[in-house]
């Protein structure tokens, strides 16, 4: 990537080690200061994108995930309050749905046949 690719997420990263609020206008000051030329709607977007975030935290929390639990994790827990027996009772029949939903796929013929 070009340096101007990436001057805008490091005016970011600059502005928020500061401490400083991520608007247009700063971020538009950060990147003049290095001498890079950028088109305006980048600055906009990026500082739309951000607005309310905290960034630090973003930045500890890559590998985090952070979405929807497993569907494994929800059996787990369903079990694990109603008692040891329902929970594997449950996660055979779900083996059993996704073989048959494999066994689907195959009709019998391929793509380049």
């Amino acid at each position: 990537m070009a340096s101007t690719d990436l001057a805008p997420a490091y005016a970011a990263l600059i502005l928020a080690d500061e401490g400083v609020e991520i608007t247009t206008e700063k971020l538009t000051a950060v990147i003049n200061a290095a001498g890079v030329e950028i088109e305006p709607i980048w600055l906009s977007l990026l500082a739309k994108a951000l607005e309310g975030k905290n960034v630090k935290e973003l930045l500890s929390n890559v590998g985090a995930g952070g979405g929807a639990p497993a569907v494994g994790g929800a059996v787990a827990a369903g079990g694990a309050a109603g008692g040891g027996a329902p929970a594997p009772e449950e996660k055979k029949e779900e083996e059993k749905k996704e073989e048959k939903e494999e066994s689907d796929d195959d009709m019998g013929f391929g793509l380049f046949d």
